[in-house]
């Protein structure tokens, strides 16, 4: 059974999420606070994070950035039904999804879903393996990306990234010099339909240019999608 943590001080819905699910096999623990939610995921050993927004003693992107200083664990964001500052903001301080309130269960049993096949590498959708592991190494100039272990160094120093932030930067590395379809990045890097806003790739694009800094270059296709190159003066 998987474990997820829910950091919300809304009792009935930890108490509707952990029925709900219960039944697809993933276990839930509940905390009504951000600093109790915080200890719990610190020393707990979760899958995934499930994190309010709006929290009674403080505000979910504090614990969002205290939790990001110690761990990578995924996080899915609850924010308010139009709020879309705050799930850019969440986004980009490192959160991996979000799921608007109110929400259906079976929307965020998706989400759930989806961030953790991205992050532990499963099956996907219709039973297709996930992406092989033949080459688990991948570098580009200073930058290498250790597929097994999900992690990017840029000159041997370790820069964080968010699995799903790995997901799309190791999906562009993959097909190096050539365009992937943004279509293609929403729905297997991001585990999002077409239907989606894609302001979530917007986000997690800008991200992932500024931690690449001047090593790697995401340029932009205008009505396509993206292609990664290498800059120039690096590639000297």
């Amino acid at each position: 059974m998987k474990d997820l943590l829910l950091i919300d001080d809304d009792p009935e819905l930890a108490e509707l999420l952990r029925a709900y699910l219960g039944g697809e096999g993933i276990g839930l623990d509940a905390a009504v606070s951000g600093s109790a939610g915080l200890e719990m995921a610190r020393a707990g050993d979760y899958e995934l994070v499930i994190l309010d927004v709006m929290l009674p003693d403080t505000s979910g992107f504090n614990v969002l950035t205290k939790l990001r200083a110690v761990s990578g664990v995924p996080v899915i964001m609850l924010t308010g039904r139009g709020e879309e500052i705050d799930r850019v903001i969440g986004l980009e301080m490192g959160a991996d999804d979000y799921v608007s309130k109110p929400f259906q269960l079976r929307e965020l049993l998706a989400r759930i879903h989806a961030v953790l096949r991205r992050y532990g590498r499963g099956a996907g959708e219709g039973g297709e393996p996930a992406m092989a592991k033949a080459k688990p190494g991948i570098g580009i100039g200073e930058v290498h990306l250790n597929r097994n272990a999900r992690n990017m160094t840029i000159g041997g120093e370790p820069v964080h990234l968010t699995s799903t932030e790995f997901d799309i930067l190791e999906m562009l590395a993959l097909n190096m010099g050539n365009v992937v379809e943004r279509t293609d990045l929403m729905e297997r890097a991001l585990g999002r339909g077409e239907d989606f806003d894609d302001y979530v790739l917007n986000v997690h694009m800008s991200n992932l240019r500024k931690k690449l800094d001047r090593h790697v270059c995401i340029k932009t296709i205008r009505g396509r999608g993206y292609l990664l190159a290498v800059p120039q003066e690096e590639a000297v």
